[in-house]
C-alpha cells in the first residue's frame, strides 16, 4: 500500500529491478513545466548500473519513455507516466534466493508480510520532474548530494561552496579529491574479497524561500527523514546539527538572527536550515546513513522458506557499495518532498 509519495505533488512507483522494467505516475504537477525525456535522463544516466568499475556491471540502458502528460515539451497538469524497460535482467541469477532468504535483505519480512515476493528484485525512485517544478517557483534553487563518508575514510568538504560539477569529477562522487581516492581503493578492496560497505551521503538544497513545511505532524524535517529512509539500504538520518547538538549547550547551538542584504537571516545554521518544521530561507543540509549491501559473494548462514538450515553465497552483479549510485536518488526524494511543500505553501498564500 506504501507506494504513493507526497499530498499534493503525488508520486506512485510500480515495477522490480530485475522483472521487466520500472515507472512512476506523478500526479499534481502544474502545466506548462518544460520538461522532456532528456531532462529525465540525465538524472537516470547518474544512478544506472554498469557507469563505473564500482558499481554492479549490469548493462542497463535505463532509458525513460514518457507515456502521457507532456505535450510538445511541456507538462498537461494531467499525470505524468514514465517507464524504464529492463534489458539485462538476469533471473536465472537469483533462482537460489527463490527458497532461501538473504541475510539483512527484505525477503523474509516480504514473504512474512504478503505470503509471496518477486526474489528476483525491486526498487525504484526518480525527481526530476521535481527539481525542474523546483527551479520554476524558485529560480535560485539547487541541489547537491555527494559522498561524505565509506566507511572509515571521512571526506572534507565545504558544503556551502560544492557544487555538481565538484561531486561528478570522480566515480565515488565525492568532492574531496583525496579521500575520493582513497574510497575507491577501499571499495575495491572490499568488492574483491567478496564483502560491501556503507557510508554517508549528505545534500544540501540552497535557494528555498522560508516558510514552506508544516508544524507538528508534517515538519519538513519529518518528511524529509522519511523519504530518506524509504531508500533501500539507508539506516540512519540527520539534519544539521544532528546527533552533534547532542554534545553541544544552547548558547553554542542557537542561530543568533541578523540582518542581512535586507533580509532576515541567521549567523549559524546549526539548524540545518528547518525550525519548528519550517524551512527559514537558509540552506537546507541533511546527512543519510547507508548499510553495507546486503548481497555479498562470502558464504552466508540462513534458511529456507521451508525453515530447513542453509548457507547462501550471492551470484549475479551487485554492488559493493550503494553510495556512488545512491546520491542522484537521496537528492531526487529530497526534491520531492520540497516540491510538495513548496506547492501546499503557494496553495496558502494564493
Amino acid at each position: 500500500m506504501g507506494n504513493t509519495f507526497g499530498r499534493l505533488f503525488r508520486v506512485t512507483t510500480f515495477g522490480e529491478s530485475h522483472g521487466g522494467g520500472i515507472g512512476v505516475v506523478i500526479d499534481g504537477c502544474p502545466p506548462r513545466i518544460e520538461i522532456c525525456e532528456a531532462d529525465i535522463q540525465r538524472e537516470l544516466d547518474r544512478r544506472r548500473p554498469g557507469q563505473s568499475k564500482l558499481t554492479t556491471q549490469r548493462k542497463e540502458e535505463d532509458r525513460c519513455e514518457i507515456l502521457s502528460g507532456v505535450f510538445e515539451g511541456k507538462t498537461l497538469g494531467t499525470p505524468i507516466a514514465i517507464v524504464v524497460r529492463n534489458k539485462d535482467a538476469r533471473p536465472e541469477d537469483y533462482s537460489e534466493i527463490a527458497t532461501k532468504f538473504r541475510p539483512s535483505h527484505a525477503d523474509y519480512t516480504y514473504e512474512a508480510k504478503y505470503g509471496i515476493r518477486n526474489w528476483q528484485g525491486g526498487g525504484r525512485a526518480s525527481g526530476a520532474i521535481a527539481k525542474k517544478l523546483l527551479l520554476t517557483l524558485y529560480p535560485g534553487f539547487e541541489i547537491v548530494g555527494y559522498v561524505a563518508q565509506i566507511h572509515d575514510v571521512i571526506a572534507q568538504i565545504d558544503r556551502a561552496a560544492v557544487t555538481m560539477k565538484n561531486v561528478e569529477r570522480n566515480i565515488v562522487r565525492c568532492p574531496d579529491a583525496d579521500a575520493a581516492k582513497q574510497m575507491i581503493s577501499l571499495i575495491e578492496q572490499v568488492r574483491d574479497a567478496g564483502d560491501s560497505v556503507g557510508g554517508v551521503i549528505e545534500c544540501v538544497a540552497r535557494g528555498i524561500a522560508a516558510g514552506i513545511g508544516e508544524p507538528v505532524f508534517d515538519k519538513l524535517e519529518a518528511d524529509l527523514a522519511k523519504a530518506m529512509l524509504s531508500i533501500p539500504a539507508a539506516k540512519g538520518f540527520e539534519i544539521g546539527s544532528g546527533f552533534a547538538a547532542t554534545r553541544m549547550r544552547g548558547s553554542q547551538h542557537n542561530d543568533p538572527f541578523e540582518m542581512r542584504e535586507g533580509k532576515i537571516r541567521t549567523r549559524t545554521n546549526n539548524s540545518g536550515g528547518v525550525q519548528g518544521g519550517i524551512s527559514n530561507g537558509e540552506d537546507i543540509y541533511f546527512r543519510v546513513a547507508f548499510k553495507p549491501p546486503a548481497t555479498i559473494a562470502l558464504p552466508q548462514r540462513t534458511v529456507t522458506s521451508a525453515k530447513q538450515k542453509s548457507e547462501l553465497a550471492a551470484r549475479g552483479r551487485h554492488d559493493p557499495c550503494v553510495l556512488p549510485r545512491a546520491v542522484p536518488i537521496v537528492e531526487a526524494m529530497a526534491a520531492l518532498v520540497l516540491c510538495d511543500h513548496a506547492l501546499r505553501q503557494r496553495a496558502i498564500q494564493e
